[in-house]
């Protein structure tokens, strides 16, 4: 039977594509319920480990999928971003984080065909961390941008001047977790260098 842990990470993986598909809805409405759906998928992602200690139910299917799910969230929210014209999203940025994210992947596979399961590292943790408030304060400006459309008067200038003034902070958030990103890939390969090795020295096996 699976486990509660497990199960909340499945659920995650699901609130992302329903997350993905209300960004790129062009409603404001949309986009905020996007974000309350960022918000519940990103806290399940502490729940589901906490579950997992607490209980003695860690498995190797969460710790290789529990990672992997978090990239999917980010993913489908940068990708989405990119087509926003309100905002200014460096599609180079995610394409060096998602770059990142398949090769660090296919460590865990190799990993996985030599019997280890490859735990997340603190420069991981972190670098989910910094993408994960990137993606937050992202959404921020983008709601700024959006209830400002729904108010008159001065409330209306207020909001619209706060937007403007933060309308470049996306662009300088998503370069700064691409550096991150790509500080942690580093790490990982530095650490599992020789499991790299082996992988591609070890002859196939044919029958």
């Amino acid at each position: 039977m699976m486990t509660l842990a497990n199960k909340i990470t499945l659920t995650r993986a699901a609130l992302s594509i329903v997350m993905f598909i209300f960004i790129l809805l062009p409603y404001g409405w949309a986009r905020i319920t996007a974000t309350l759906i960022f918000i519940l998928a990103a806290s399940t992602d502490w729940v589901d480990g906490k579950i997992a200690r607490e209980t003695n139910t860690i498995t190797p299917f969460g710790a290789i999928v529990d990672p992997f799910v978090d990239k999917i969230l980010v993913a489908a929210a940068l990708f989405a971003f990119v087509g926003i014209r309100e905002l200014d999203i460096p599609i180079w940025a995610v394409f060096f984080i998602l770059l990142r994210e398949l090769m660090i992947s296919t460590l865990r596979v190799i990993a996985a065909l030599e019997g280890k399961v490859m735990a997340a590292e603190r420069w991981g943790k972190f670098k989910t961390v910094i993408q994960m408030a990137a993606v937050g304060t992202i959404f921020f400006v983008l709601d700024l941008y959006h209830v400002s459309q729904w108010l008159s008067g001065e409330a209306k200038t207020v909001c619209m001047v706060a937007f403007w003034t933060l309308r470049k902070i996306p662009y300088a958030i998503t370069a700064i977790a691409a550096v991150i990103t790509w500080i942690s890939a580093i790490s990982y390969l530095k650490n599992n260098w020789e499991l790299l090795k082996k992988s591609w020295s070890l002859p196939v096996c044919k029958n």
